[in-house]
């Protein structure tokens, strides 16, 4: 009797949460086009990115897939081109955990792009272990934030050119759980997976409000997004088997699709609501309070002179 009561107790937690998460989750309802403009989502093969960048097809964007395998690229932007009939489609290798890959991702885009409307620091991975980059950085705080930083910095001058123009960057509701200690920006004292992903969010946070003050009056926003809890392929790296298929799917079934999920980011790129907004961080399509932490302005100029550091890339004031 008392197994059945748990039972029947678990059943309506899960239930619950499912009913609130569908209605609760916000959908883009603008009907804003793209044409003329070129978007560039980083980790667009799979998840959340796919969706985004396949929004933004329809709507005739040029869209430019950065990703790290391009077979799966490759294979993604053909179903996006089929399904949008937008042939403007394309696929660039970039590999966040190569900070020379990143360098020579800009070098192209800015060699062979006249303009970047929309950047979106979409790519992120959770479990990838404990080990330093071949640029001496932890290799879950360089794929999920680092890189990003430097993409973002290096293309800064094609986006203020192309004014007005957007960054986003994914957060996550996770960031409150991270912790800002300036004596382990690189995870050299102490670690864990998910501190890795809770302080990469927390510090796209911090660079999304810093970045913005950087920004004023030339034209470019940049705003912080978390786009819900979904079953994407962030999780392909549980070592696990059984553990990740059980992790998969019950996520799948409580909480967003990576459709839903996207939906945020696109209001974010395409609203005119929002073409002035900088600095913020939105949810389900709201503008919403991040953590303490993460409106603390001293820290997030501090934070920014830090990974200027570590990626051996300081930008220029003006």
């Amino acid at each position: 009797m008392i197994l059945w009561t748990i039972f029947f107790i678990i059943v309506i937690l899960v239930m619950t949460v499912k009913i609130y998460q569908k209605l609760t989750h916000a959908i883009c309802k603008s009907s804003a086009h793209m044409v003329g403009k070129v978007v560039i989502v980083t980790g667009a093969n799979s998840g959340l990115g796919f969706e985004v960048a396949k929004d933004l097809a329809f709507r005739g964007a040029r869209v430019i897939m950065a990703c790290r395998n391009m077979r799966l690229a490759e294979a993604a932007k053909e179903l996006i081109v089929k399904e949008t009939g937008n042939t403007d489609v394309h696929c660039r290798q970039l590999d966040l955990g190569s900070l020379r890959s990143v360098r020579e991702f800009c070098d192209n885009i800015i060699k062979t792009e006249k303009r970047i409307d929309v950047l979106i620091n979409n790519a992120a991975s959770g479990g990838l272990g404990n080990y330093t980059s071949e640029d001496g950085l932890q290799i879950g705080m360089q794929v999920n934030f680092y890189a990003s930083f430097l993409l973002t910095c290096l293309l800064l001058p094609l986006l203020k050119k192309s004014a007005p123009s957007r960054i986003i960057n994914l957060s996550s509701l996770i960031h409150h759980y991270g912790i800002l200690d300036f004596d382990n920006l690189n995870m050299e004292k102490y670690w864990s997976d998910q501190l890795v992903y809770a302080n990469s969010k927390l510090f796209m946070n911090l660079m999304t409000l810093e970045l913005s003050k950087r920004l004023k009056a030339t034209g470019v926003t940049v705003n912080a997004v978390h786009p819900g809890v979904s079953a994407t392929n962030i999780f392909r790296n549980i070592p696990y088997y059984y553990v990740r298929c059980l992790v998969e799917r019950s996520i799948r079934f409580m909480f967003q699709t990576p459709w839903e999920a996207s939906q945020t980011c696109i209001y974010l790129a395409v609203s005119p609501e929002v073409s002035g907004v900088s600095g913020k961080y939105f949810s389900d399509c709201r503008q919403k309070k991040p953590s303490k932490t993460s409106q603390d302005g001293d820290a997030a100029r501090r934070l920014w002179a830090e990974s200027e550091r570590l990626v051996k890339f300081t930008l220029p004031e003006k």
